[in-house]
């Protein structure tokens, strides 16, 4: 499986992939503004990295793009939900449905550290929905703890804070 940033005629592909991965999560669904935000993957791009893990092949002998995520180095983004400075964030990791559970997740989520620890960031931030508990044993399993204090209640929607030390 190779990680590298997305390509400009993946995006499309990414955006769905991303959107098809958030719907199947339990919870309540996916309003249509988060969605049309989560496939929105050529934004993304101009304000973060944009990471995808690709393996295989997909459609019409695309790269099969198996997971997506967003990586953002830089509190001032627009994707910073609540950095602070020497912070990056992790934002929108999703699997394809079909790929879950295969370490896509995992390799998406080491990516994101091993840039964030590249560029000196002291720590990294991410939140996560109630729900989400596979996502939140991963993070656990990669050394992120939960932080409680920087828990976040957007539009109504509770978020759960995680934060690993990149020191």
């Amino acid at each position: 499986m190779e990680i590298r940033e997305v390509l400009p005629h993946e995006h499309e592909v990414a955006g769905r992939l991303v959107v098809d991965a958030y719907r199947a999560l339990p919870g309540p669904p996916l309003s249509k503004g988060y969605a049309e935000e989560l496939a929105d993957v050529g934004r993304r791009v101009r304000g973060a990295q944009v990471l995808v893990a690709v393996e295989g092949t997909g459609e019409e002998g695309a790269p099969g793009l198996q997971g997506c995520v967003t990586l953002v180095t830089d509190p001032g983004s627009p994707y910073a939900e609540l950095l602070e400075e020497g912070e990056a964030g992790v934002r929108m990791l999703a699997v394809h449905p079909r790929a879950q559970g295969h370490g896509v997740g995992r390799a998406l989520l080491r990516a994101c550290i091993g840039r964030a620890a590249g560029l000196g960031r002291r720590g990294m931030l991410l939140h996560s929905t109630p729900w989400m508990r596979a996502a939140h044993r991963l993070y656990e399993s990669e050394g992120f703890v939960r932080l409680p204090e920087r828990d976040w209640h957007p539009e109504g929607v509770e978020l759960l804070a995680f934060w690993l030390s990149l020191r």
